[in-house]
């Protein structure tokens, strides 16, 4: 690739407000930047204080990389002053003030944009950001989006859009997902809530409205790797025409310690120091790590069940508990820590090379226990069978048993044969996860590839 060209690359990132989603895209800021790429950040001050330390290292180290600010319009969209971000919210009944919210961001991100020098070249957006599509549309830039999933998801979406066979069963009705490369069997209770709405209406049609953005993107960035799941991206190629380029995982850019501590200010270094500590005391490989965010979905006595089941496998177990829902009930149990789940928690999950237990709440975690359990076969899933719907966690009973827990931890941890080919598939993939974004790799390979593609749109190559 001629580098000629990129010194007038401008890429703008612009996350949505929620550390799941917001991590990911300052990580692939920072890739796009050390590839000499000007990358800028948009988000607000609030959400930016949480990576600014580590944005200012790579300023240092002399990356082409900015944040831009925006101010959030809290008090206009009917919401307390500082809540900026998802997990601030003090009642998931404000999600739609939220997205209001959001899209009064449209009128200061176009202003912001069209001020910027050299012009930008594309967009690379949260796909639930609604008013960037309308900005990319006016201002002429290719806009990417990114949603934080994986292409297996991508496909499954289309698949059950396109033949609706979820709507001929029952709500725990099984039934098969067409046109997949593996054989994958879902119940309708463990679809994403596009295909399997709670109550809130306004969610829904907030969802719909996502759905047909994403439509008119110029392509879709992905936080995953080809050896993991290259089939499902040329699949969902094939069938859709859309651009898909995996260039993950992005996690891996921050790669010392000083990188990793100053990811999130919202990780205490303290706590940290004390966890490592106490990591070093058990011999490797040996302690169960659960990830459940601040964004589960889980009630305090499913938790409760989850803390026995831990408890009886007579093994050391991290549990970090922060900002869940019930997180009142479930500190009074002092049962070890709890700490965020879905694609991101899974992919770095599989970067360690360690077997996964799955535990899926919401969203599309059922989709990514697939991946991990019988795509790869590098996990034990607990057995969960439905959905927690966002703001309806009062109508859940407990779905998985502490015998459930137990059983399946011991699937991938516990010695045989089988336990022991899981363990090794493992670090297999994790492996494979550490080379695809070196020089050369595939997620390496195809960040070049989208680079190539911006600079052949914007005629960059002809100057």
């Amino acid at each position: 690739m001629d580098s000629t060209p990129l010194c007038h690359l401008h890429f703008v990132f612009i996350p949505l407000m929620a550390p799941g989603h917001l991590l990911p895209m300052v990580d692939m800021a920072k890739l796009f930047a050390r590839r000499k790429v000007k990358a800028s950040i948009v988000t607000t001050p609030f959400n930016s204080s949480q990576f600014q330390d580590s944005i200012e290292r790579e300023i240092q180290s002399g990356s082409p990389i900015q944040i831009l600010h925006v101010q959030f319009p809290c008090v206009e969209a009917g919401l307390p002053e500082g809540c900026e971000s998802l997990d601030t919210l003090p009642s998931m009944d404000l999600v739609a003030n939220f997205a209001n919210a959001l899209d009064l961001l449209q009128q200061p991100l176009e202003e912001l944009l069209v001020k910027q020098i050299p012009f930008p070249s594309c967009i690379i957006a949260d796909n639930h950001l609604l008013c960037v599509a309308d900005v990319a549309d006016k201002l002429n830039i290719p806009r990417i989006i990114f949603d934080g999933t994986n292409s297996f998801f991508l496909l499954c979406n289309h698949n059950l859009d396109k033949y609706k066979v979820h709507e001929a069963v029952s709500n725990e009705g099984k039934f098969l997902v067409p046109g997949m490369p593996h054989r994958i069997e879902l119940r309708r209770s463990q679809l994403p809530g596009i295909f399997n709405p709670g109550t809130n209406l306004k969610l829904q049609a907030y969802r719909e409205k996502v759905r047909e953005a994403s439509k008119r993107a110029y392509g879709v960035v992905v936080n995953s790797f080809k050896e993991l799941e290259g089939e499902y991206v040329e699949e969902y190629q094939r069938v859709t025409g859309h651009k898909v380029w995996c260039v993950g995982p992005v996690s891996l850019s921050n790669k010392d310690e000083k990188d990793k501590a100053l990811r999130s200010k919202r990780s205490s270094c303290d706590e940290g120091e004390y966890v490592m500590k106490w990591l070093d005391s058990w011999p490797p490989r040996s302690v169960i790590y659960v990830c459940l965010g601040s964004l589960n979905r889980a009630t305090p006595q499913q938790l409760i069940e989850l803390g026995l089941g831990l408890e009886a496998t007579k093994r050391p177990f991290i549990w970090v508990l922060r900002g869940a829902y019930g997180r009142e009930e479930m500190d009074k149990c002092n049962r070890a820590f709890l700490t965020h789940c879905g694609w991101n928690s899974t992919l770095e999950g599989i970067c360690s090379g360690v077997p996964l237990v799955t535990f899926p709440l919401f969203a599309e975690q059922f989709y990514n226990e697939k991946v991990v359990v019988q795509v790869r076969e590098i996990g034990a899933s607990v057995g969960a069978e439905s959905v927690v719907h966002l703001g309806e966690e009062y109508k859940s009973q407990v779905q998985v048993t502490r015998e459930y827990f137990k059983d399946s931890i011991e699937k991938v941890m516990g010695e045989g044969k089988e336990k022991e080919e899981i363990r090794e598939r493992s670090r297999k993939y994790g492996e494979m996860a550490r080379n695809a974004i070196e020089r050369g790799g595939s997620s390496y390979v195809n960040m070049s590839l989208l680079i190539d593609d911006i600079v052949r749109v914007k005629g960059l190559d002809q100057s």
